[in-house]
């Protein structure tokens, strides 16, 4: 049987930590072959790429030339979190978030664009989060940096509409997800397990997202089945954005 990403190449970023892996396992089960890409040290990473860094990003898309001549998709899945309202967020805080989970975002599309003009239905993934959406007194910088994301993916979902092949475009917005970056939220505090047991509450359905089905949802917007939606949020928060 056909599988929904059969001969895609695809390029993800933060390949290595919870939700990385679990989107590349997802599209390889699809059919696709995943390039993952990391800080460079991260095992199992077929090229080394700090987001924040433009002849990274240079070098990363001429290697993607070179073995493939093309790119399908490109999921921009690096990103921090920070905690810290606007007057305990350094600078220096704001700019290290701002760019990674800005800055890359910014350049990956950038690069990947040439590549994804030779491929085939091509389709950005940039991973925003409800923050992305609602504000929180203590999340400044991230909440900057990932409402920046989900405006410049319109921005380049409408660039990415004119251009032929037509590049879609579209941003996700999860909730918390198990994994890495939520355990680094919870170590941050006095009691990482109640601190776990809170956001799981503050969550309608009662729980935390699973990077299983983050990555499928991702999936989806990369395959053909999503080919009318470009430029559009795509919110899996079990219901916190509702109220």
């Amino acid at each position: 049987m056909t599988k929904r990403l059969d001969d895609r190449i695809i390029l993800v970023t933060g390949a290595a930590g919870t939700l990385g892996t679990a989107i590349s396992s997802a599209i390889e089960a699809e059919g696709g072959t995943v390039v993952r890409s990391d800080l460079a040290g991260r095992p199992a990473m077929d090229l080394p790429l700090d987001v924040t860094r433009e002849e990274d990003w240079q070098h990363v898309a001429a290697e993607i030339d070179r073995r493939y001549g093309r790119l399908d998709g490109l999921v921009n899945n690096a990103g921090v979190v920070s905690l810290g309202d606007v007057e305990q967020t350094s600078l220096a805080e704001w700019r290290r978030v701002m760019a990674v989970n800005a800055d890359g975002v910014f350049l990956g599309c950038k690069y990947a664009m040439p590549l994804l003009a030779k491929g085939s239905s091509p389709s950005i993934v940039n991973l925003s989060s409800v923050s992305g959406l609602v504000g929180g007194a203590n999340l400044a910088a991230y909440n900057a940096s990932k409402g920046a994301v989900r405006l410049l993916t319109k921005s380049v979902a409408l660039s990415g509409a004119r251009k032929t092949p037509k590049v879609r475009c579209n941003s996700v917005h999860p909730a918390f997800v198990e994994g890495d970056m939520v355990d680094g939220l919870a170590a941050a505090t006095r009691d990482p397990a109640r601190s776990k047991e809170r956001m799981s509450a503050d969550i309608p359905l009662g729980r935390m997202a699973r990077p299983g089905e983050i990555a499928e949802a991702i999936v989806w917007l990369l395959s053909g089945a999503s080919s009318f939606m470009t430029g559009s949020e795509l919110v899996l928060d079990g219901g916190l954005v509702a109220r």
